[in-house]
């Protein structure tokens, strides 16, 4: 598939078949994660899979609430794919501090796009979520209090009828300008 083609097709998928997540597909879209560029090649990341029903439905459970229940859909995925933000080198966080930049949320944001991209070019769905009870989920996975968790990505194959949609983007002048700001 053309990286054009792919980067169409890829959309946030809200909706699973109940269909596991074969591991070799697993593998590949764990390796495109952990190929992701860093800054200063720091790899901030460490992922937890989960995989298992029971857990899995525990960590979903913490994505929503009765008044906020827009990604109750987590339950309808087979995997969550747990970003932890790790610590990273020295020379990154001195870097991202004299720079006030946060070069470990840029990392993890580029490593759960490849996961993404590749998860796309093998007909597996994805939706990235940052909205989630982390003390919770941190409970429930045994992390320690002093880690942060970056995001929480579902990953399974679209249910039956779920077909891409067409991406409402702004236009391409509204966004691209060259040699200097002319708004």
């Amino acid at each position: 598939m053309l990286f054009s083609e792919l980067i169409r097709i890829r959309q946030s998928v809200r909706a699973y078949k109940d269909k596991l997540v074969e591991p070799e597909k697993l593998k590949m879209v764990l390796e495109a994660l952990r190929l992701a560029q860093s800054a200063c090649n720091a790899q901030p990341w460490k992922v937890i899979v989960v995989d298992d029903k029971e857990i899995k439905d525990k960590v979903a459970n913490q994505t929503f609430n009765t008044t906020l229940f827009f990604n109750k859909f987590s339950l309808t995925a087979p995997v969550i794919i747990v970003l932890l933000i790790d610590k990273t080198k020295a020379i990154s966080q001195v870097s991202g501090w004299l720079k006030r930049r946060e070069f470990r949320l840029i990392d993890i944001g580029i490593a759960a796009g490849n996961l993404c991209l590749q998860a796309a070019e093998l007909g597996l769905g994805t939706c990235i979520m940052g909205w989630f009870n982390e003390k919770q989920i941190k409970k429930i996975l045994n992390i320690p209090k002093t880690d942060r968790i970056g995001l929480l990505i579902t990953l399974g194959y679209p249910a039956d009828g779920y077909e891409t949609r067409k991406k409402i983007r702004k236009e391409y002048d509204e966004i691209i300008q060259f040699n200097r700001n002319e708004s």
